[in-house]
């Protein structure tokens, strides 16, 4: 049967509603839970600009969350959305379920979205950030009508899935200080010898999320590229507007002395509106800038970090790999000293070593944290090779209190009494207060009931649930 759409004015609401599934979608509010279709349980939220209208086409862009937290997700990009005119739809995808069934979720809520709103069909993007943007530059690879991807903080999920015949827009966001900014220039480097359209936006901080002004940039390319490709009108005023906003942009890098980024932006300027504007004189200015001594001083000082991050990071990966295959305890140590080493960078005077240290830092986290799953997923679980990472990221966050407590209930369940005491001191030393979750931590009931356990939590937490003792005349 065939489905009727109409727009209609509810008060001051402004919704639209779809009266085939008796649906209300409010313009200007994240509209929740909505069924993909009646056969299955699968989800998505919704956002629809409060300038919608059913009389043009609309980008639709679709935001992706891997841990089911889809609708917050998709509420940081509404501000960018409302700015720049897209719709936002966000499947509720989960990290338990295969790459192939979330991938086909995705396709099915496009495919729901496309077919109740005003959607261009050469304007359909996909979005995420960290897990959920490697995600994302998967879509266009694997679901066709998809034309690019937003990835903050991630690169490319997989190279060699790329297709040259099948080309997408490529859009990342992220800050030097990221693990992924190394891996993100060389990404840039394949898609430019693809020919595929990319853009790498770097933002300052070591905060995972870039902010809405960079979301906005991102969309911004995305319209570009679409004036660029006569897919919609041109808009000179729009293009005029974003253009300036781009040179108050590299004249401030320039005015702070950043000439590695303004060389780096200007490339970006170059492809974003050279379908657009004349980008001789810009063109002009960036080889001047490459010819300046203190650009090439810089530019070395880069290069010679990323070496030596590419060295550090080889060895974090084969003794991390080694430690965990022989249960090689004593080998912490060597870790700490490690840990050591990359404080002195980030504490140290040279910027870009600076900038290598926190990479380094993000980057040692998250291979154990891969480690982790690995390990935790096999069916016969290596409880040994669990319990070394557990300890292991305590000396790699060691203000993360989650894997002291994991240290405690693993060591414990496996009679480690000893073990299970000096981490929870360890624990307790960091500052950790919550007494209930001490006395509830699993696999720990025999620990809880030793008076070594409850001498331990009275001396950091002014008593203790059990009172304990000896019998020292006990023959």
């Amino acid at each position: 049967m065939k489905k009727t759409y109409s727009l209609s004015l509810l008060t001051i609401l402004c919704a639209l509603s779809v009266f085939s599934q008796q649906m209300v979608l409010k313009k200007g509010e994240i509209v929740e839970n909505l069924p993909i279709n009646d056969s299955t349980e699968n989800t998505y939220s919704i956002y629809i600009p409060k300038a919608f209208s059913m009389e043009k086409k609309w980008p639709l862009m679709v935001v992706l969350d891997t841990e089911g937290n889809e609708e917050k997700a998709l509420s940081m990009f509404v501000v960018a959305a409302e700015n720049e005119g897209y719709v936002l739809a966000a499947p509720k995808l989960l990290d338990t379920v295969s790459l192939t069934k979330n991938m086909v979720v995705v396709s099915q809520s496009i495919q729901k979205v496309t077919s109740m709103l005003p959607i261009h069909g050469d304007r359909i993007y996909a979005a995420g950030s960290e897990s959920g943007g490697q995600f994302a530059s998967l879509v266009p690879v694997l679901i066709t009508g998809v034309n690019g991807a937003m990835s903050i903080g991630a690169s490319l999920a997989n190279r060699e899935l790329i297709n040259t015949k099948n080309p997408f827009h490529f859009v990342g966001i992220v800050n030097k200080e990221n693990f992924n900014y190394p891996f993100m220039l060389t990404d840039a480097k394949l898609l430019d010898r693809y020919k595929f359209r990319n853009q790498v936006l770097l933002y300052d901080g070591r905060g995972e999320w870039p902010g809405v002004s960079y979301l906005e940039k991102g969309m911004q390319l995305f319209t570009l590229d679409a004036m660029g490709r006569n897919w919609i009108p041109k808009d000179p005023t729009y293009v005029e507007k974003a253009y300036q906003e781009d040179l108050d942009k590299l004249e401030q890098l320039k005015s702070i002395g950043d000439l590695l980024w303004a060389e780096q932006y200007m490339t970006e300027m170059v492809s974003m509106y050279g379908a657009l504007k004349n980008m001789d004189s810009l063109r002009s200015v960036q080889k001047d800038i490459r010819k300046d001594r203190g650009f090439k001083a810089m530019k070395r000082a880069e290069n010679a970090a990323f070496l030596k991050e590419s060295l550090l990071k080889e060895d974090y990966q084969y003794y991390m790999e080694e430690d965990v295959y022989t249960h090689n305890f004593n080998n912490l140590g060597w870790w700490n000293h490690q840990m050591g080493e990359i404080s002195k960078f980030i504490s140290g005077s040279k910027p870009y070593e600076k900038q290598m240290g926190h990479r380094l830092k993000g980057f040692v986290n998250v291979l154990a944290e891969d480690n982790i799953r690995i390990v935790a997923s096999e069916e016969v679980v290596d409880e040994d090779a669990l319990a070394f990472l557990y300890m292991l990221k305590t000396i790699l966050e060691p203000e993360n209190h989650e894997y002291y407590l994991k240290t405690i209930s693993l060591s414990s369940k496996n009679d480690d009494f000893g073990t299970s005491l000096f981490y929870l001191e360890e624990l307790l030393k960091k500052g950790f207060k919550d007494k209930d979750k001490l006395y509830s931590l699993e696999h720990t009931a025999l620990f809880r009931i030793t008076p070594e356990f409850n001498e331990m939590v009275a001396k950091y937490l002014d008593d203790a649930r059990y009172d304990i003792k000896l019998d020292e005349n006990r023959p």
